[in-house]
């Protein structure tokens, strides 16, 4: 009944509002047009359109057959394609979760681009979530590739490991923070003085890692990066951002790098992804990313 070429000829004719001019659309003949939409309302039951010696109309019912015809017809045209990608093991659908460390707007749209492209009927679900938060994702909440992973937590040997870098960090405060010409290294009482601006971990399951604070130090929570940063540039507070981030603002003396008595080691990134959904190509894109 609704085969894709009956769906063409009933959305031509409903668009054009005439059986000729859907013929002249579809290559058709005038009466091979009107043969088709005839025996699709015998076969529907009901008048999908008002007749008239000028033009048709849609009925109520052509009107609700319409509002889902176009859907119908894609899906159908877009089958045999499909099923060829699901027959050569592409996944139907893939999250991915990305380290905030990371997390860059432009990037990621970069990314789906590239991914919407190769593989055209997989869907996507982006997430963003710091420190532990990436590994919960991908262990407890049903994703299958983070970018950006930090530690190496025990796994099953579904997934694989691939490093991707690491990030150094620095120690800031605004150009014109109190801080900011004492003598280095800075002492913990001077520090504990000000807040800590931190993001807290976003993991669910596991055990929350701890940013720095020190020991009776304030501490001021903010939900992302971007917000961390302006924090720091508007002098709310002291702490540790990558270097990749920060190091154009200490160039341009919008905040200063200081030493501290504990300095950050380098986090070491990777990206971890369940074996059988990682195509070679894909991972050498994430290492682009």
């Amino acid at each position: 009944m609704f085969d894709p070429e009956t769906l063409r000829t009933f959305i031509a004719v409903a668009e054009t509002g005439s059986f000729s001019k859907a013929a002249e659309r579809l290559c058709k003949t005038t009466a091979t047009i009107s043969y088709r939409i005839k025996l699709l309302e015998e076969n529907t039951g009901v008048a999908l359109f008002f007749r008239t010696t000028r033009s048709v109309t849609l009925t109520a019912a052509g009107e609700h057959l319409l509002s889902q015809a176009r859907d119908w017809l894609s899906w159908l045209e877009s089958m045999p394609s499909e099923l060829q990608q699901v027959n050569d093991g592409v996944e139907r659908q893939v999250n991915i979760v990305i380290n905030n460390l990371l997390y860059n707007p432009q990037a990621v749209a970069q990314l789906l681009a590239w991914l919407n492209e190769r593989y055209p009927f997989t869907q996507f679900h982006i997430s963003r979530q710091i420190y532990m938060g990436v590994w919960d994702s991908l262990l407890y909440e049903g994703f299958s590739l983070a970018i950006g992973v930090t530690g190496t937590e025990a796994l099953a040997n579904t997934f694989s490991l691939d490093p991707l870098g690491s990030v150094q960090w620095r120690f800031v405060m605004a150009a014109d923070h109190p801080l900011a010409n004492v003598e280095e290294p800075l002492t913990e009482a001077q520090l504990r003085r000000f807040p800590a601006v931190n993001i807290e971990d976003s993991a669910r399951t596991l055990t929350k890692r701890v940013a720095w604070r020190l020991p009776g130090q304030k501490e001021i929570i903010v939900p992302d990066m971007e917000t961390k940063i302006a924090a720091h540039l508007a002098g709310v507070g002291i702490g540790f951002l990558p270097k990749s981030l920060c190091q154009s603002m200490i160039d341009n003396q919008q905040l200063v790098s200081r030493v501290i008595p504990t300095m950050g080691n380098d986090s070491n990134l990777l990206i971890v992804f369940y074996v059988q959904i990682m195509p070679d190509d894909l991972v050498m894109q994430l290492h682009r990313f």
